[in-house]
């Protein structure tokens, strides 16, 4: 092969090129700058991609941000590659930050600290009889194109409400 190294890197030599740039941070994000200045797309379809991916990289769902951010880039009309570029906002060094932020912010629209709450997302289904799980089967299967927002009341306990 012709590019191929004459040793191939070790383990903890790859681990650690993820984390930490060969070269330095500052080169690292002046690439970064540089393959942004290049693109070939409006500067309004550019903002929208990046602003796409920033937004991609900012959410706790580890993993699928590139998805997420190649996704909303096309919904918005914005630059794809310009979204794979603003997904790398978010990295090791970023995360716990941006994880702490959320927290801060989430705990303030909710009001306060977090309290431990009991859910029973059964509902009580395994504890009733076989023709209230009938009821809220067939309840539920005639409302599901609804997606519950428009009739909450398909979903509610039918034990609750036949007082």
């Amino acid at each position: 092969m012709l590019f191929k190294r004459r040793q191939s890197e070790s383990l903890r030599e790859r681990v650690r090129v993820h984390l930490w740039p060969r070269r330095s941070w500052s080169r690292s994000s002046r690439y970064v700058v540089y393959r942004l200045r290049r693109l070939s797309a409006t500067p309004h379809a550019i903002a929208l991609g990046f602003g796409a991916g920033a937004f991609a990289a900012v959410t706790p769902f580890i993993g699928t941000h590139m998805v997420m951010a190649t996704l909303l880039a096309w919904a918005v009309g914005g630059s794809i590659v310009a979204a794979l570029l603003g997904t790398f906002l978010g990295n090791p060094v970023t995360y716990p930050f941006i994880w702490y932020a959320s927290y801060k912010v989430g705990r303030f629209l909710l009001g306060g600290a977090a309290t431990k709450k009991n859910i029973d997302l059964s509902q009580g289904l395994f504890h009733s009889s076989f023709d209230m799980r009938f009821l809220r089967l067939r309840s539920s299967r005639a409302n599901c194109s609804r997606v519950g927002v428009s009739r909450p009341e398909a979903f509610a306990n039918p034990r609750k409400n036949s007082s």
